[in-house]
């Protein structure tokens, strides 16, 4: 059984950037994530957080 990301973020691109929140010290190297049109999200992983599409507002750059 897979458990829920422990942050999860609306995107409009499918291609994303993330480097973790340093704001609460939990930054990690910056990654980029290509979130797959068949599944609609992708997770980080460094710090498991979950970025979804926003389908209806998603731009055509996948």
């Amino acid at each position: 059984m897979r458990m829920p990301a422990p942050a999860e973020a609306i995107v409009t691109r499918w291609r994303v950037a993330c480097d973790g929140d340093d704001a609460a010290g939990l930054g990690h190297p910056r990654v980029w994530l290509a979130i797959s049109p068949e599944t609609g999200f992708v997770d980080c992983g460094y710090c498991d957080k979950r970025f979804v599409i926003d389908r209806d507002h998603a731009g055509d750059d996948h």
